[in-house]
């Protein structure tokens, strides 16, 4: 199914998951959609591995929380962030280096402070390869950690690769 990318989320210098200045970073791209549902982009290389060639499980958990905890972005003040409560996944294929994997989260369920979701890891024929799901608290960015948009160089970077539309499954 044909969705409509509506906005491009911020990236940070030096995150792990978004940090486009990080050496061995994931440099993902984030990318809010008609549907409410966030998309990740990203491509995994050598330095990402577990067993040759393939993704490092924990890699693979660590930025679908990432995009799971970010959704909250697209229903609240960007000020809100999801902090991970608690994460499970499950890993249902391997996933190879050098091919661009689609993470796709969103939130099920929202009460009070706590939000819960879930979201899956897209090998590029669809093929679903690992499905997550967390519990997270609603903070301000504030109350986490001291952090100076400027100096993290937290905005959105265009690039001539962000999708207009992406074709997700069903």
């Amino acid at each position: 199914m044909q969705h409509r990318v509506v906005k491009k989320q911020p990236n940070s210098k030096m995150c792990l998951v978004c940090g486009l200045k990080n050496a061995h970073g994931l440099k993902a791209a984030f990318y809010e959609l008609d549907n409410h549902e966030l998309l990740a982009l990203f491509t995994p290389h050598e330095e990402h591995q577990g067993y040759p060639g393939r993704l490092h499980g924990g890699i693979a958990m660590g930025i679908l929380d990432e995009t799971i905890g970010r959704a909250i972005m697209i229903h609240s003040d960007e000020e809100i962030w999801g902090v991970t409560v608690e994460f499970s996944a499950r890993l249902k294929r391997g996933i190879p280096l050098g091919v661009e994997l689609r993470i796709v989260g969103r939130i099920t369920s929202e009460s009070g402070r706590l939000f819960k979701g879930t979201g899956e890891i897209l090998l590029p024929d669809g093929t679903v390869a690992v499905t997550g799901a967390g519990t997270y608290m609603k903070l301000p960015l504030a109350r986490i950690a001291e952090f100076d948009a400027t100096a993290q160089e937290w905005r959105v970077v265009p690039s001539d690769r962000d999708p207009p539309e992406v074709m997700l499954p069903p």
